[in-house]
């Protein structure tokens, strides 16, 4: 049986933290910042654990199973 591929996208956008949770970043931070207010673009800092709805989808892209 050949090897699984990881997904090229997956493996750049998602980490894997020590506990085994995947973190993202936030969408709609890369451009077009000044239409949106202040409070706006704060709360879109950081990183994210992915929902659990999405996991499983996330763990197979990443060869997690």
């Amino acid at each position: 049986m050949p090897k699984v591929k990881t997904h090229s996208r997956a493996k750049k956008t998602f980490k894997v933290t020590g506990t085994g949770k995947i973190s993202r970043r936030k969408a709609f931070r890369k451009h077009l910042l000044t239409k949106k207010s202040a409070s706006r673009r704060r709360s879109l800092d950081g990183s994210v654990f992915v929902h659990s709805a999405n996991l499983p989808l996330v763990k197979r892209m990443l060869n997690m199973r």
